[in-house]
């Protein structure tokens, strides 16, 4: 069932697809809530899956920069050399379809952009989760490196548009080996990739430039923690998941091999299963 809301005067759209213990599957960038179709098609018999085009994503609209809702509810413009829209706003929007849905506690699984989301949610609505997890994740800040090559990547995209920058990165978030198997499904999200605005992924690479660590809300954690890794991903480097998957006071490990950052496409049936195994364990 396709639904929508508004979020600060944003139309945001989500599925709701099956029945059963309320699971949140957040996409990341240079997605919508269909890289997750595989995971939904399986799950849907055992839960209910809540599953959003982020604002800027698939049909929900892009969050207005210069806009910030007051305490009053009323629009303001701000003129702040900082990018206005941050990680915690697209946590807040997930909080409103919670809201919508009636859903007093959930799940949420997370892919890269999408497990900042959940950390930046599990800071502001701790009570509101029961478990979470991060398919291709970190919890730590970008490195200065990687944030000179994020700058560098919005120079980019102002140039050449945001088509242009995702044609040329989407393939190396996948393994040599399926990028060799299944050139064709790699060339079907590239093709995907022409939806989105330049101006939409700007927003998201600033979002993520600047959005802190947040090692902390794993540190010590009381709720289960699920952790999928590829062996070759580029995006989250195996050595840094390593670091923070002994945080949690309670971690279920998946170590992919031969697997890039794209484990739901790249090792579908593995990753259902982990997903499912996950949710069935936290239901115990």
């Amino acid at each position: 069932m396709l639904k929508h809301f508004l979020y600060q005067d944003k139309k945001i759209f989500y599925r709701i697809e099956g029945k059963g213990k309320p699971v949140v599957l957040l996409h990341g960038f240079g997605e919508d809530s269909h890289i997750w179709d595989e995971q939904i098609h399986f799950l849907k018999e055992h839960c209910a899956l809540i599953v959003p085009d982020l604002p800027g994503s698939g049909m929900s609209e892009m969050l207005d920069d210069s806009l910030k809702m007051t305490d009053e509810g009323k629009n303001a413009v701000i003129n702040h050399p900082s990018p206005v829209i941050s990680i915690t706003d697209y946590a807040d929007c997930i909080k409103v379809i919670l809201e919508q849905e009636s859903i007093p506690s959930c799940m949420m699984i997370g892919h890269s952009m999408g497990g900042y989301i959940i950390l930046a949610f599990a800071e502001m609505f701790p009570q509101l989760l029961s478990a979470f997890g991060f398919i291709h994740s970190t919890a730590f800040a970008d490195s200065e490196e990687k944030k000179i090559n994020r700058s560098k990547a919005i120079e980019l995209m102002k140039e050449y548009g945001a088509y242009s920058f995702l044609k040329n990165s989407i393939p190396n978030l996948f393994s040599s080996s399926f990028k060799e198997a299944y050139p064709d499904k790699i060339a079907s999200l590239i093709e995907a990739g022409k939806q989105f605005s330049t101006e939409a992924c700007i927003q998201y690479y600033r979002a993520m430039m600047n959005r802190p660590d947040r090692t902390h809300i794993l540190t010590a954690n009381p709720l289960p923690v699920l952790f999928v890794i590829g062996t070759e991903d580029v995006a989250v480097p195996l050595k840094d998941s390593m670091q923070q998957i002994k945080l949690p006071l309670n971690s279920y490990i998946h170590i992919l091999e031969h697997v890039g950052h794209m484990g739901m496409w790249e090792a579908t049936t593995q990753v259902n299963n982990f997903i499912w195994s996950f949710i069935q364990d936290c239901e115990r």
